[in-house]
């Protein structure tokens, strides 16, 4: 079979996913293309597309894909169809709002079977904000072009059904899916921090709750942290660490790989208000790493109700991890069960099988 994967940033969560899928694929001999957009990303998206190439026989292509939308979206569709025509997939899977919206026009025009997943994207807006309007809108408006929809999650798919509605339209759910090498236990360094976050840097992952909660814990007893990540309001959260009396408690490190910065701290906490199918949780509970997080999203499809907390709520998020700290024994042993559960049900064999097995309904 010959697929091409459309969407827009190189980077982050959907990236790893089309990465995986990618892989998967290819080692089942299928010819897999990936299209993408080439304004974003820098050095690191660069180093991973390099990384991807060679599985992808069906090459790497880049054209500007701007996140908002403009009139530049035109050319982009008209773009990513004439690389579909030359190229010839049997299948296009569109990934995000903008893949979403280039790929399933390309994949109508030529005839071509196409997948949407949506990867939370526009299911983050409500209806009642301007630009909910707007990317809603378009995605009810493109909900008629496709052939099936693919979520990652039971929560994607619901929120896609009461937001958009999937009209009768083929639609499966697949978790997301890890290999054998990220079963492997993570140990912490022996300076390792109480707490440990790992994300993007923005309002919307609830960093500044963690720091309202942590600078609660302090009042008691030292408590230490390690936030790992880069993102547009990285300074702001340095400014009220600093303002939180949190100095020397609290470090920076910037980005680093998942299983780095687990092993600099004891306890992972999650504190988003919103998220769709976060990799980072699957990450964490397959490296045994203790686990705290919100109760949004698909992340109460794999953490047990002791793991989470209500979102955007200090004083649950303070009190919860009080308790794991005072008792960290109890959820390591809970974390070492959730482990087990994911070697047998969240492996990326089982979400390529399930992917290419959709697929064949279509093609």
């Amino acid at each position: 079979m010959r697929i091409l994967h459309v969407f827009r940033t190189p980077v982050g969560g959907l990236f790893r996913y089309v990465r995986d899928v990618a892989r998967g694929q290819s080692e089942r001999g299928h010819e897999v293309g990936i299209l993408c957009d080439s304004t974003t990303g820098g050095d690191t998206a660069a180093r991973l597309l390099d990384s991807v190439a060679p599985l992808c026989s069906l090459g790497v292509k880049r054209i500007p894909i701007s996140r908002l939308p403009g009139a530049g979206d035109l050319s982009g569709a008209m773009q990513t169809r004439a690389h579909a025509k030359t190229i010839r997939p049997d299948i296009i899977h569109c990934h995000g709002a903008k893949g979403g919206l280039y790929g399933r026009i390309a994949a109508r025009s030529l005839g071509i079977p196409s997948v949407y997943t949506p990867h939370g994207g526009s299911l983050h807006y409500s209806w009642g904000s301007p630009a909910g309007f707007v990317f809603l809108s378009a995605e009810r408006v493109l909900a008629r072009i496709g052939d099936a929809m693919l979520f990652v999650c039971d929560y994607e798919r619901q929120a896609f059904d009461s937001k958009i509605g999937l009209g009768g339209k083929c639609s499966a759910v697949i978790h997301n899916g890890l290999w054998p090498d990220e079963f492997e236990p993570v140990t912490p360094h022996a300076d390792a921090t109480d707490l440990v976050y790992l994300g993007d840097m923005r309002t919307l992952k609830g960093v500044d709750v963690l720091l309202e909660a942590l600078a609660r814990l302090n009042t008691d007893h030292p408590v230490t942290a390690c936030l790992a990540g880069d993102g547009p309001d990285l300074a702001q959260f340095q400014s009220m660490a600093t303002k939180l009396g949190l100095d020397g408690k609290v470090t920076f490190p910037g980005r680093m790989p998942a299983r780095e910065a687990f092993a600099r701290g004891r306890i992972l906490v999650m504190p988003s208000r919103a998220e769709s199918f976060p990799y980072v949780v699957l990450e964490a509970c397959a490296a045994g790493v203790p686990l705290i997080a919100s109760r949004v999203g698909g992340i109460p499809e794999v953490l047990s109700a002791e793991n989470l907390v209500t979102p955007d709520d200090v004083n649950a998020l303070t009190e919860r991890l009080s308790l794991a700290l005072a008792d960290p024994a109890a959820l390591a042993n809970g974390a070492a069960r959730t482990r087990e559960r994911l070697a047998r049900d969240f492996t990326a064999g089982k979400m390529v099988d399930g992917i290419v097995n959709l697929y064949k309904q279509l093609v």
